[in-house]
């Protein structure tokens, strides 16, 4: 069961990290520190996403 919490955990945090590279290109201006930032949110954000949901989808709740 924390298996699965920190899944949804984890899922959440990208879908926000996600969310702040959208909102940072819709907003910013072409210099190169926006650009570094959209990049680094979106890939963080990826990496969380994807990770929190293989963790939701291979665990196994057991009965106790």
């Amino acid at each position: 069961m924390e298996k699965r919490v920190l899944g949804i955990i984890l899922a959440l945090v990208g879908v926000a990290g996600l969310i702040l590279a959208g909102v940072n290109f819709m907003n910013g201006g072409a210099n190169t520190h926006n650009i570094k930032q959209i990049i680094m949110y979106g890939v963080l954000g990826a990496i969380f996403f994807f990770a929190g949901v293989g963790l939701i989808r291979n665990t196994r709740d057991r009965a106790t």
